[in-house]
């Protein structure tokens, strides 16, 4: 399986709303490793959590 999203994509996890937006960091296979700016670095299974990809934060 492809990993869904690259490094450098912006995604939000709708089941975690308060960890805020994150920037995915890798990602091989199903496995994301995403940096939220309010909880950090996470390593996500996306085949059971679904990150929703959005556009960059402003500065």
């Amino acid at each position: 399986m492809l990993a869904p999203f690259v490094p450098g994509d912006w995604v939000e996890n709708p089941l975690q709303p308060d960890w805020g937006q994150g920037q995915v960091q890798s990602a091989i296979g199903a496995r994301v490793t995403v940096n939220f700016l309010h909880a950090g670095k996470r390593l996500i299974n996306v085949e059971q959590v679904p990150l929703k990809p959005v556009k960059p934060p402003e500065d």
